[in-house]
């Protein structure tokens, strides 16, 4: 329960508060004087959401110095705690000043208790969602910390999305289970395999990559176990698959989906025991392998529809990693386009607009791409959204238009039901997004 510091010498006052903020669910505490009230912020400082200050304690004072001086008390010790003042006309000039010295608001005596319950009501739920955003910018400079003692393969990225993936994959890397990396085409799926890898007990091992789309079905089994010579048509020479040039280290089997039955059931054995038999060969080969793999595809559909092996599919998703489209990840947006230009050129406003704007059905390959069209079409050392070839993004709503039912329900779970932080997202007073909730029936938290 949010509660309110009432520093006032008048008990009636203080009484009177306490009986209107306890019909709304918020607690009071209450002092007689600005030593006291110190004194309870001393003590009870972090339960603290708002003051509500006196300007005058001292019978026939009324020139407000000791509000003054008790209000910049507060601010000194406490910079981030909202303090309203009750004042009288005789020093609102004061309370004037003070306002524009941090102080939250000032009423007059006798105040209206509606204006008084909204200022605060206003207050406390901004506050709320203040120490809310600051826990999590907290929690993301521990985490960025922690990742920056990681080998993180120079990947880029801003978005709060991407680095929770790269956590994770920090986070597994240490163990020798296998990991399954989904997402789209282009994403950068590979990149977060090598951050695996590098942060591995088999860091020291080699990397091998084997893209399960990219050959004939009826060689995959070729790559991935090597062959003996004689194996199949052209074979003159024995060969070495994957798997052992990957002994010790890592095999990343990218686009796994495409992998045919047959080796489907070979690939499940070798995750079971480590051995395996060329083609072509009754001998039977031992390896230490780190096995990750990627797709874009859905495995579950593969397997309803008889093409995926259902036991196969749950020892190579011991640990998934769910790597978004670059759309569900705008902050890498910009970062990435920079790094992709590597300083040769920069982007004005409109391009910055424009690549924010796009869609990226291609992901972060299209983005590389794009910015790599625009170095070349370029005329001048700046990049203009013309440069980009990008298609025209649909034409923007009009800024007064008002948000529905469903933006509203979605800016309210952002803001974690805090409504002053969804009307500030939606453009929004307080009132005006509390007036749109009640004519469309949405309940406040």
């Amino acid at each position: 329960m949010p509660t309110v510091l009432i520093i006032d010498d008048n008990a009636a006052i203080a009484v009177a508060l306490d009986v209107l903020f306890s019909l709304h669910d918020i607690a009071t505490l209450s002092a007689a004087s600005p030593e006291e009230g110190l004194g309870l912020l001393a003590r009870e400082g972090a339960n603290v959401d708002l003051v509500i200050q006196d300007m005058n304690f001292t019978a026939d004072t009324t020139s407000g110095e000791e509000g003054v001086a008790l209000f910049r008390e507060i601010r000194q010790r406490y910079p981030d705690l909202p303090v309203i003042l009750l004042t009288a006309w005789t020093h609102l000039d004061a309370a004037v000043n003070l306002v524009k010295a941090g102080a939250a608001d000032y009423l007059a005596k006798p105040w209206d208790d509606q204006r008084l319950l909204a200022t605060v009501t206003n207050l406390i739920e901004l506050g709320q969602a203040n120490r809310a955003l600051a826990q999590r910018m907290h929690s993301d400079m521990r985490q960025r910390r922690d990742l920056e003692r990681h080998d993180l393969r120079g990947m880029i990225w801003q978005d709060p999305a991407t680095e929770r993936v790269i956590h994770l994959a920090c986070q597994v890397a240490k163990s020798d289970v296998p990991v399954l990396i989904t997402g789209p085409n282009g994403s950068g799926k590979e990149r977060i395999a090598e951050i695996i890898q590098a942060n591995s007990s088999v860091k020291e091992g080699p990397f091998v990559v084997l893209n399960c789309g990219a050959l004939p079905s009826e060689l995959i089994e070729a790559e991935l176990f090597g062959a003996d010579a004689g194996a199949y048509t052209g074979a003159s020479k024995a060969r070495e698959g994957k798997f052992e040039a990957a002994d010790g280290g890592t095999l990343f089997l990218d686009e796994i989906g495409n992998l045919p039955l047959a080796g489907q059931m070979k690939l499940l054995r070798v995750l079971e025991t480590g051995r395996f038999e060329r083609l072509g060969s009754n001998r039977e080969r031992q390896v230490r392998v780190r096995v990750i793999s990627a797709t874009n595809a859905d495995l579950q559909a593969m397997i309803r529809a008889g093409t995926f092996r259902e036991d196969l599919f749950y020892r190579l998703n011991v640990i998934e990693l769910a790597l978004p489209p670059l759309a569900g990840r705008p902050a890498d947006i910009l970062p990435l386009a920079h790094y992709f230009l590597d300083g040769r050129k920069t982007l004005d406003a409109s391009a910055r607009a424009a690549l924010q704007a796009h869609a990226w059905p291609g992901n972060v390959r299209e983005l590389k791409n794009v910015m790599a069209r625009a170095c070349l079409l370029a005329s001048g050392d700046v990049i203009k959204v013309a440069d980009l070839g990008l298609p025209m993004a649909p034409a923007a709503a009009p800024a007064d238009a008002e948000p529905d039912r469903e933006a509203i329900a979605q800016a309210l779970q952002r803001a974690h039901g805090v409504v002053a932080q969804a009307a500030a997202e939606l453009g929004l007073s307080r009132q005006a997004l509390y007036r749109r909730m009640e004519r469309l029936g949405i309940a406040r938290a």
